[in-house]
């Protein structure tokens, strides 16, 4: 084979590698691309490997190492290169963090779409020990807010009611910061 035909090859494989990732998400979670979650079957098993922020973690899908974004809540920003260290950003990640430690056994659905533009996986997130829902939990102590990545709506009514509760008893972000998107103040 010549390196020209070589290099064409190997081109085409390595780009069908996210197509098939997520073709293997859709299998394990019950649905396939364009199909809602709340029509699927059970979530699918997943293994906490790390955080990366508030809002991003990095798991074992199916034998894979996934980015996943889990959707419907926003954290304040720690790692964007865009943007400073926001209000609450090390506090939210932190609380990740303890709520998901490596090793963390998973149960994880996707909505409608499967990646964002980044190439992250959109997913919901349950701790399979004792079914948390890791995404509403973050929102209800206060350490995100509502994101909603139309058209992956879900969950929206019960993450959106977790926040309102949050922020009307000013827990987490809404008490420190008085809301997301604030930049990290010099008292921390």
């Amino acid at each position: 084979m010549t390196l020209r035909l070589h290099a064409v090859l190997r081109r085409a494989l390595f780009s069908l590698v996210p197509v098939l990732a997520g073709l293997a998400v859709g299998a394990l979670t019950g649905c396939s691309p364009g199909t809602p979650a709340r029509s699927a079957g059970p979530p699918a098993a997943a293994v906490m490997v790390r955080d990366v922020d508030g809002d991003t973690i990095v798991a074992r899908i199916g034998g894979h190492l996934e980015r996943v974004r889990l959707l419907g809540i926003d954290t304040p920003e720690t790692k964007d290169p865009r943007k400073p260290v926001q209000c609450y950003g090390h506090e939210a990640s932190s609380h990740t963090r303890s709520l998901l430690p490596p090793g963390t056994a998973l149960r994880v659905a996707r909505d409608v779409e499967a990646r964002d533009r980044y190439g992250r996986l959109l997913l919901y997130v349950w701790r399979a020990s004792d079914g948390l829902f890791v995404n509403r939990e973050l929102a209800a102590d206060g350490d995100a807010s509502l994101l909603t990545f139309q058209p992956n709506t879900a969950h929206e009514p019960e993450l959106s009611a977790a926040v309102d509760r949050a922020r009307r008893s000013g827990r987490g972000l809404w008490g420190r910061c008085g809301g997301p998107g604030r930049p990290l103040g010099p008292s921390g």
